[in-house]
């Protein structure tokens, strides 16, 4: 399933606003293998400490997220890229509001 149309170019973070108060994801492309979704946070929300069976790619694509893998703290900034490795706990917070690009590889 893809939800964004194939072979024309876009922009990731104008494809997703944000909302007040709110955690917003936009599928772009979701297949067996993996997927890729766009997120907006607002100031001060997040993900709760979760971890997945799957690495995980994140692109901060705006602003810039407080985010912690296996305890460890860190900021990530616009154009900056992250892997959260498979099976280690994970979170991230929205110290200001972010955009971000996540792409998760399934085998």
């Amino acid at each position: 399933m893809n939800t964004f149309e194939s072979s024309i170019t876009f922009r990731p973070e104008e494809n997703i606003a944000y909302a007040d108060g709110s955690v917003v994801s936009k599928m772009v492309i979701k297949k067996p293998t993996g997927n890729i979704t766009l997120f907006a946070f607002d100031k001060d929300e997040g993900l709760a400490e979760h971890s997945v069976p799957h690495d995980v790619l994140i692109q901060i694509l705006d602003g810039m997220a407080e985010i912690m893998i296996g305890g460890n703290p860190q900021i990530i900034h616009k154009g900056e890229c992250i892997i959260f490795p498979s099976n280690v706990s994970h979170s991230l917070k929205a110290k200001e509001k972010f955009k971000m690009m996540l792409i998760m590889i399934k085998s």
